[in-house]
């Protein structure tokens, strides 16, 4: 008996955060490594096949760093960075469109319907979703986001599909752009003024010491950023994330998330019970 009564008190618990998110937008950005886990990513996936059956509109952003790399490898070329950013000639921008806008969007979208979800997959060329520029000349194609037209997104949702949304841009002469997935999530969450964007990543959250998983930092008031910075609180991986999740916050989305992709419904967790489990950066 206990075991069921713990179920539906598990249940109650989740019922306001079913209320309070019914019909609100929520912006998800999945990707890293993360994404190489089969098991792992069918559990995301079918999280946000929940997310979705109970009238959370759930956009999914998605980046594929990892997999670009294995394919740039299997063609003999070298992947270069600068400050984190990947360096894309003319060469790897089509490559970064094979692999984001093709295997890893139509994998995605194949494994939401599979479990019984509706998905689309889309790119940020799609309507000219994603319009960027150069971000600056010796990085090549990679794209700085000048413009979001969210109205394909809109569409879809109306429609009750789950968008997935690979984030390659480009301009208004047709040139394709490399997008940090994290920066195309958080704009695309202001444009569609969501309730929340969720970045889900390799580590729990913001940790207060990085060599300890019990230093989690559950709530972080937008103003506080600055200060963790100078303390070297936010370092390395996480300076960028924490700086989208301030662009989504600046940009009018209510709530932002970073959570540890890895472990299992971290997604249900974060969003339904009391306690969460990652960081939540509030205005």
């Amino acid at each position: 008996m206990t075991n069921k009564s713990d179920t539906a008190a598990v249940l109650m618990q989740a019922l306001p955060y079913i209320q309070k998110y019914y019909n609100k937008i929520i912006v998800i950005k999945y990707g890293g490594n993360a994404m190489l886990n089969e098991d792992l990513k069918k559990a995301v996936m079918g999280d946000i096949v929940l997310l979705s059956l109970i009238g959370i509109k759930v956009v999914l952003v998605h980046g594929g760093g990892p997999e670009i790399t294995e394919m740039l490898d299997k063609i003999g070329k070298k992947s270069e960075f600068v400050n984190g950013l990947r360096v894309t000639d003319e060469e790897t921008a089509e490559v970064v469109q094979m692999v984001l806008s093709g295997k890893i969007n139509k994998g995605l979208v194949n494994l939401i319907d599979s479990i019984g979800g509706k998905a689309v997959g889309i790119c940020g060329m799609d309507n000219h979703l994603i319009e960027a520029t150069k971000l600056d000349e010796s990085l090549g194609f990679v794209g700085e986001v000048v413009k979001i037209n969210p109205e394909i997104i809109t569409d879809l949702l109306e429609k009750g599909y789950i968008p997935v949304v690979s984030t390659v841009g480009c301009d208004k002469n047709g040139n394709i752009y490399n997008i940090n997935a994290d920066t195309a999530a958080a704009r695309i969450a202001a444009a569609l003024a969501a309730e929340k964007l969720v970045l889900m990543t390799d580590v729990r959250g913001i940790l207060r010491d990085v060599q300890n998983e019990d230093s989690l930092i559950k709530v972080v008031a937008r103003a506080q950023l600055d200060d963790l910075k100078k303390e070297g609180i936010l370092s390395k991986g996480m300076i960028p994330k924490a700086d989208c999740c301030a662009l989504a916050l600046d940009g009018g989305v209510k709530k932002t998330h970073i959570l540890d992709g890895r472990l299992p419904h971290a997604l249900l967790i974060e969003l339904f019970t009391d306690e969460g489990i990652g960081t939540m950066i509030i205005p």
